[in-house]
């Protein structure tokens, strides 16, 4: 796979992984405002576009594991740092949000 195939895969990583991001404060700020249903409901959405931001992921590694040759650029490695980071904020929010439950 090219260089160009990959950060077209990484641009695909971004977006699901920033529309995580995106929904992930959002549930922060319906918790904060006591909305819990509605918290509730974006964390799932935000769980459904970290899915295919890990599906697209799995792609490469798939490729990878199978013995072709994947030309990893910069774009990819942005992609996989917005895709963790915005993992490891899923699992903070969940402390944060119980704080507001309380």
């Amino acid at each position: 796979m090219n260089k160009e195939e990959v950060a077209m895969i990484g641009f695909e990583v971004v977006a699901f992984a920033g529309e995580a991001r995106s929904k992930l404060m959002e549930a922060l700020n319906a918790a904060e405002a006591q909305d819990f249903t509605r918290t509730d409901d974006l964390i799932e959405e935000a769980h459904a576009s970290l899915i295919e931001a890990h599906k697209s992921q799995t792609k490469l590694l798939a490729l990878e594991a199978s013995g072709e040759n994947v030309e990893i650029g910069f774009i990819m490695v942005h992609a996989q740092d917005h895709l963790m980071t915005t993992m490891l904020l899923k699992d903070t929010m969940k402390h944060l949000i119980n704080i507001y439950k309380k």
